[in-house]
């Protein structure tokens, strides 16, 4: 009965429109191409009816992270379901940044004492993360408390730091509340019977918080908790609980002023492995993050904003340097707390045990650029079907506009648009998070001697030189008036122009097949072309040149604080060779991996279709839609949507205007790369395009967009059959290696004797490589909480790593409780393992 009932429910709308139909496999090809299934369909699901759903074969995949301990054992019970793990997925609390401690007061008068850095870091301590973590999720959690991430390189990289910060900010509510009732009275406000009053327009009044919690997962129940305890400080507090849909409007797009809101849940989702996380603080905490009120009216301090810049383009000059650089950063986004991190999830990705799909570490299915090339159905483990249709849930989809400039960047959307319906220039590897080439074919990376750069791979070469010019004829920038690139000559003899930007600590060389024109094709059938890569430069990232200047007639204020952020550490870029193409970037801006620096330089368009863009602009500069949310707003028109809604007939009406026109975007630049015959073949192509499929969103991944169903919640994606790599490419990643960590010594110490802690370090139960391990480093935390050492294990043999604390060690700790903290970290996969040992040192 119950699974009629979800039948009824969930799958209804695809009843009727005939999606749900048995598996049948095709007849077996000889190579196939592409992806292994013949259509996939994204359905929303809420979270509590996935695993049911899976149960009752309803559904194959789920791309949400599950959190509940009791459906995780029902997964694992289950014979007919297997799940992903995934770690990427963290939740914290964001503050409205709106006011200053002079003037800390929304639009309206009201008081946000948010405004006060010292109030928001004084949250840290108000809150118990342990208490959440076991309570609110129920145990499938770890503490968080920074916004780099705790299962990530850089987390074990300055681990005594993260820890030393961890004990310092640990659960202490009277040392909030003292803080929390300093800073109120301060501000001016006052305590009347015990609530908080703020004099608006010569009235005292209750001061009230907004806290806004999201439905879909134990959000709410933080929610409750915060409400619980603002509530205890002696604040008034409304509580709303939304959907991501609804939140939205409150927390994300808003002018803060407003005040719709002082206290968000957020979550987040890493959808890769992050091996370089220096951008991180950049993100978070600067007007750089991304071009939304919510960023755009944050403060950070100028030591604070300084570093962040720093970090986020790789200013440095070796690991020493970085480290300092970070550490401070730690330190800095702790008093900053305009978001408070809560925890850590440990979620997974549940699926039928038929189907297989390459999951990544940290976004698991969803956040995996590989899902789609991989998802297949199997006779038995290892041995792919060919065809068939997979249904995937997740719990919101087509929650805002999809447009490649500034379109939606929910990973409800993102999941779909950005990973089986578009290609890229390399791929990350799911369980290391280094790049491997997929587009292109090869790399070369020329790096300023002494800059901390390694290199795992061949299918690129690395070299230090003393110097690295830009060559004259490099783009360097924009004029939006011209509507043409700048070279550095040009710059050159400008005045202030600055002689630093004619050389770069980075050159990196992108090598496409000698094939690629004839290749790769987008959804529509035409071939890509080098306008395509050319327009991508001038609309699309990482630049957005074009949005972001004043001069231009689709100028966007939204755009330049990441435009400003670019140009700190952009030096040029170069068509080196048209066929084959061969693209030079130079950069200031260094990633500790050179597989990683390649990525952000390979500038395929991937969905920056030009004809698309062309049109888009077109009616941007006509006023009648945006590509940004904000600007959208700011005009009064859509924000711009490619595959439904009233922005259409509008797109629709521009692309008869082109076809007539013959109309070419940017035609000082573009025209010399844009042969007459490949406009008017692109064009026919889109109208052809638009009358079948009925919309406007054409990429070139191994999926295309069949059909989008925004009332019903259904995104519809067939097979692409012109995707130009064999299906088998990818689905050799299985199951990651994680290491499993367990640290064995004696449990009594007497000062001044030597102890000895053996660590084993296995993954399904056989011994770990010792050449497969990249460190061990151990934290030795003393009886009153300090970190008293910190060093690196000693290999023993494969399996076995061992700690010595010598005796002149031991007999300067206090006596009592002590702890041994190791932290593994693997070269096969970017997760760390920890385990700790407590002992009891005695005099």
């Amino acid at each position: 009965m119950k699974s009629k009932k979800l039948t009824l429910i969930g799958l209804s709308i695809l009843l009727t429109l005939g999606l749900i139909v048995g598996f049948s496999a095709l007849a077996e090809e000889e190579v196939r191409y592409g992806a292994w299934v013949d259509e996939i369909v994204g359905i929303k699901v809420p979270v509590p009816m996935a695993v049911p759903m899976i149960a009752a074969e309803e559904l194959h995949m789920f791309l949400f992270s599950i959190l509940d301990p009791v459906v995780y054992a029902t997964v694992v019970a289950d014979p007919d379901m297997e799940y992903e793990r995934l770690f990427g997925v963290f939740m914290e609390l964001t503050f409205n940044p709106a006011g200053t401690p002079e003037n800390p007061t929304f639009a309206d008068g009201r008081l946000n004492p948010f405004a006060v850095p010292r109030i928001r870091e004084a949250m840290n301590w108000l809150i118990d993360r342990d208490y959440i973590a076991e309570e609110l999720w129920k145990g499938m959690a770890i503490p968080r408390f920074f916004p780099i991430h705790p299962a990530f390189p850089d987390y074990a990289r300055y681990i005594a730091t993260a820890r030393r910060l961890e004990i310092y900010y640990a659960h202490n509510p009277a040392k909030a509340r003292e803080i929390i009732f300093y800073e109120m009275e301060k501000l001016g406000a006052q305590m009347i019977d015990g609530i908080w009053h703020w004099e608006i327009e010569g009235e005292l009044k209750p001061v009230e918080i907004i806290v806004l919690g999201r439905i879909e997962d134990a959000r709410r129940y933080l929610a409750h908790y915060m409400t619980r305890h603002m509530e205890a400080l002696g604040f008034k507090v409304k509580e709303l609980i939304k959907t991501a849909a609804h939140a939205a409007p409150l927390w994300l797009h808003p002018d803060q002023y407003k005040g719709l809101m002082h206290i968000y849940t957020g979550g987040w989702i890493a959808t890769i492995i992050d091996r370089d996380q220096g951008t991180v603080f950049d993100f978070f905490y600067t007007p750089r993050g991304i071009p939304l009120p919510l960023w755009l009216q944050t403060k950070p301090t100028p030591e604070f904003d300084e570093l962040a810049l720093r970090l986020g383009k790789g200013d440095f000059a070796d690991l020493a340097e970085r480290e300092k650089m970070f550490e401070r950063a730690l330190e800095l986004a702790m008093e900053d707390s305009h978001r408070v991190w809560v925890v850590n999830t440990l979620g997974i990705n549940p699926r039928r045990a038929d189907i297989a799909v390459a999951a990544d570490l940290a976004g698991g299915i969803a956040g995996s650029f590989l899902w789609g090339l991989t998802a297949r159905f199997e006779y038995e483990p290892g041995v792919p079907k060919v065809g068939g249709r997979a249904i995937v849930g997740i719990p919101d989809i087509l929650v805002d506009p999809w447009n490649p400039i500034a379109g939606s960047a929910w990973i409800f959307d993102v999941a779909f648009s950005a990973r089986p319906m578009t290609d890229w220039g390399t791929l990350p590897d799911p369980f290391t998070g280094l790049h491997h080439p997929q587009r292109i074919e090869r790399a070369a990376v020329y790096v300023r001697e002494g800059l901390p750069v390694g290199i795992t791979h061949d299918w690129l070469t690395l070299e230090f030189v003393p110097e690295i010019k830009v060559p004259a004829d490099a783009w360097v920038d924009w004029d939006a008036t011209k509507q043409r690139f700048i070279t550095l000559a040009e710059a050159a003899v400008k005045e202030g122009w600055d002689p630093a930007r004619a050389v770069a600590d980075v050159k990196v060389r992108i090598y496409y097949p000698d094939n690629l024109f004839d290749v790769v094709k987008w959804h529509d059938g035409s071939p890509i072309s080098i306008a395509d890569f050319v327009v991508s430069m001038i609309m699309g990232a990482p630049g957005h040149f074009d949005r972001a200047k004043e001069e231009s007639p689709i100028f966007d204020a939204a755009a330049v604080p990441a435009f400003t952020a670019f140009m700190e550490h952009f030096r040029g870029v170069r068509i080196v060779s048209e066929d084959p193409l061969i693209i030079e970037s130079f950069t200031n801006m260094i990633e500790l991996d050179a597989e990683v620096i390649v990525s952000g330089w390979t500038w395929f368009p991937g969905d920056n279709f030009w004809p698309g863009l062309a049109i888009g602009k077109l009616a941007e500069m006509d006023k009648e839609l945006a590509f940004g949310k904000a600007k959208a707003g700011l005009l009064g028109v859509e924000w711009m949507n490619l595959i439904a809604g009233p922005t259409l007939p509008i797109l629709e009406r521009h692309l008869a205007y082109a076809i007539e026109t013959g109309f070419i975007p940017y035609a000082p630049t573009l025209a010399q790369f844009l042969p007459a015959e490949e406009v008017a073949a692109r064009y026919a192509a889109l109208k052809r395009w638009f009358a079948e499929r009925g919309h406007f969103f054409v990429s070139t991944g191994p999926f295309y967009l069949y059909a989008a169903h925004p009332i019903e919640e259904i995104v519809h994606m067939r097979r692409f059959p012109y995707f130009p790599d064999p299906a088998e490419r990818w689905i050799g990643f299985v199951k990651p290696m994680i290491a499993e960590v367990d640290v064995v010594g004696p449990t009594v110490v007497i000062a001044g004797a030597e102890a000895v802690f053996d660590i084993e370090v296995t993954f399904l139960g056989e011994p770990y490589r010792v050449a497969d391990v990249d460190f061990v480093t151990y934290l030795l935390i003393d009886a009153v909480g300090e970190i008293v050492h910190v060093g690196y294990a000693v290999a023993v043999r494969d399996g076995l790593w061992q700690v010595v604390l010598p005796g002149e060690l031991t007999a300067g700790l206090v006596v009592g409780s002590t702890r041994l903290e190791v932290a593994v970290s693997s070269l096969l996969v970017a997760i760390p393992t920890f385990d700790a040992a407590t002992f009891i040192l005695l005099p």
